[in-house]
């Protein structure tokens, strides 16, 4: 479980394909120091498990599965990626609860200076329509982000310059793909509301 509040920004340090999926290298920093083998960790958006460490990066597999459906089979060596560690149980929960499952891959289709801060709109695959509303929460790239705008088939966040820099969101341009993970609430709710 993780919060959406990005601890630090990495590198791909290496990519290597196989039939079954793919293994990509972090170069990590300082976060390093905290990442044992088997420690999950949310890399833009998406939970993967440190298979092994070393030095200031840790390599982790990535299914076919997972490449199929979030932006990571698009990584290249040298692209950045959004880092943050599992969620302590005993931690202050700053962003909202965030599972690190990708429900789908979304578009930017518009950025835009807002005053301080910087407006992104991003296009989403229409069946997550139902769970996105104004003034909820939202998972873009590992970030946890506040809902503005809500249309048929795009939603628009504000993202303030301390996340600008903490982030790789600044670096997004229209046509950039990112990885969408809807509140968790909402889908558990609805799930509820059919068992009915």
């Amino acid at each position: 479980m993780f919060s959406g509040i990005v601890r630090t920004t990495g590198r791909v340090a290496a990519a290597s394909d196989s039939p079954r999926g793919r293994r990509l290298r972090f170069d990590a920093g300082s976060l390093a120091n905290d990442i044992a083998p088997g420690a999950s960790l949310c890399v833009s958006g998406v939970c993967l498990t440190a298979a092994e460490c070393g030095g200031a990066a840790f390599s982790a597999d990535v299914s076919a599965e997972t490449l199929s459906c979030t932006t990571l089979g698009g990584l290249r060596v040298g692209d950045e990626v959004n880092l943050e560690p599992a969620l302590a149980a005993s931690a202050r929960l700053d962003g909202h609860f965030v599972s690190g499952h990708i429900d789908g891959v979304g578009e930017i289709t518009a950025c835009e200076d807002d005053g301080e801060s910087r407006r992104l709109a991003v296009r989403f695959p229409k069946t997550l329509a139902r769970y996105l509303a104004r003034k909820g929460a939202v998972c873009v790239d590992g970030v946890s982000l506040t809902v503005n705008e809500v249309g048929a088939s795009s939603f628009s966040v504000n993202v303030i310059p301390f996340t600008l820099a903490q982030t790789t969101l600044s670096s997004l341009r229209p046509g950039a793909a990112v990885n969408i993970e809807v509140d968790l609430l909402a889908r558990y709710l609805e799930r509820l509301m059919e068992a009915r």
